[in-house]
């Protein structure tokens, strides 16, 4: 995820329609079972990858060191691009399998709509021997690739929920960032801000011109370990949580704290170019999306873990991950694990990634190294690593993003929209929201 925001409506749309097309087509049996046995050496075959952008370009590295010590099996890592790679993928699942990579890189949002809507798709990695890695990554990790007693994929990048700030307009307020215990202390703090040096709070596209507005809404739900649906799939929307999340952004827009952010991403890297928003409550990769955007600010910008909802609650949640998956019809199953298991197990190979494009390892052992405990000069020398690392280690919700998630999403940042729009009232609008996802995916609300 350590890219553009992958949280596109009309590729998620078309994924929860192409199910249809594969119980349609033949192209064979994609959930045939793989060469039992733990992966070793004697692996062969050729095996295709397809990632995207920076992830892509770090495997890249790695092939020459696995091909020397997997002699028999050649690796082509394929840049699809993101989210093109998300059609890509859909478009060969509902022709049986025809056409796709051998290893799949998948984010959490597209993984649980993957083995839902076309079931066999994915291999399962217990026969390859992935078990023995059940333990390796950040809490919560082997969760979200496991349903129904199969693995599904092995993690890669665990992503935490943070608050990056500038640390210079911050002080200029006088007001001490770190001991915010609470969204209501980061209200009061964004009122004393605005008023003493004319700037903004944060960013949110009102009118949810892209898909993704809404990662401050889901961010603040994790916080409470709530999500659009719960572990059996029921909607929660219209729960105390999701009420709670919604009427902070309320009351930080009735403060006259959210700039409208209209127009996604490249609007999002203005302001932060043009210092004309303070926060930035993103995951752990975007800490280097603000390096690259702004190099001149070096040095006034920190970033610490979110406030809690309420008083006492968490201040730590894994809000967003990706994965390395095998297709269920790939030909060379055990070799295709092997590579995966070469990039994902090791912590070799995760420290080289991360040193190469910061994407930050779900892999525990990786944080080992030095590189995650030094000082940041950007960021006016923290240690950025151990600020996450801290996350990852607390107990983790799961979040089941399930194959709805695409229509989820449009009911929430329509809702959110209202809100942010017309004033409408969180509770009333988030009551209209679940009550129609349910019509539209049958599934029953929880309140």
């Amino acid at each position: 995820m350590a890219n553009l925001p992958r949280r596109r409506l009309l590729q998620l749309g078309a994924l929860a329609a192409g199910g249809a097309a594969l119980s349609a087509c033949g192209g064979g049996d994609p959930a045939a079972a793989p060469a039992s046995g733990p992966t070793g050496t004697a692996a062969t075959g050729d095996v295709t990858v397809w990632s995207w952008q920076g992830p892509a370009a770090m495997m890249k590295q790695l092939v020459p060191g696995f091909q020397k010590a997997f002699p028999g099996i050649r690796v082509d890592v394929q840049d699809i691009g993101n989210p093109a790679i998300w059609d890509k993928i859909t478009t060969g699942m509902a022709a049986g399998g025809q056409g796709l990579g051998d290893v799949l890189h998948i984010g959490v949002d597209y993984l649980p709509a993957y083995i839902e809507k076309f079931p066999g798709g994915l291999a399962d990695l217990r026969p390859l021997g992935a078990d023995r890695h059940r333990g390796a990554f950040a809490p919560g990790m082997w969760e979200t690739v496991s349903r129904d007693g199969k693995t599904y994929a092995l993690p890669w990048e665990a992503n935490s929920a943070g608050f990056y700030y500038r640390a210079d307009l911050f002080e200029r307020a006088g007001v001490d960032v770190a001991a915010l215990g609470t969204w209501d202390d980061v209200i009061e703090a964004g009122v004393t801000l605005k008023a003493k040096t004319g700037v903004q709070l944060l960013g949110i596209d009102k009118p949810a011109s892209q898909a993704d507005s809404a990662n401050l809404f889901q961010m603040l739900l994790q916080l409470q370990d709530s999500f659009y649906f719960d572990m059996q799939g029921n909607i929660t929307l219209d729960t105390p949580q999701a009420v709670t999340a919604l009427t902070i952004i309320k009351r930080l827009n009735d403060a006259g704290l959210i700039a409208d952010m209209a127009g996604g991403w490249n609007t999002m890297i203005t302001s932060i170019k043009k210092g004309s928003v303070a926060v930035q409550s993103m995951p752990t990769w975007f800490g280097g999306i603000i390096e690259e955007s702004a190099p001149d600010q070096k040095g006034k910008w920190k970033v610490r873990l979110p406030p809690a909802v309420t008083e006492g609650g968490k201040v730590a949640a894994t809000v967003n991950s990706t994965h390395l998956a095998v297709a269920g019809t790939s030909k060379v199953k055990e070799a295709a694990y092997a590579f995966a298991e070469y990039v994902l197990t090791r912590p070799e190979s995760q420290v080289a990634i991360y040193k190469g494009k910061g994407i930050a390892p779900a892999l525990m052992s990786a944080y080992d190294d030095p590189v995650f405990h030094e000082p940041s000069a950007f960021f006016g020398g923290q240690k950025k690593g151990e600020i996450f690392l801290e996350a990852l280690r607390k107990p983790s919700y799961v979040t089941n993003y399930s194959a709805d998630y695409p229509r989820a999403l449009k009911v929430v940042t329509d809702a959110q929209s209202k809100v942010l729009l017309k004033g409408a009232d969180p509770a009333t609008v988030l009551r209209e929201a679940a009550d129609l996802l349910a019509q539209q995916t049958d599934r029953k609300v929880v309140r």
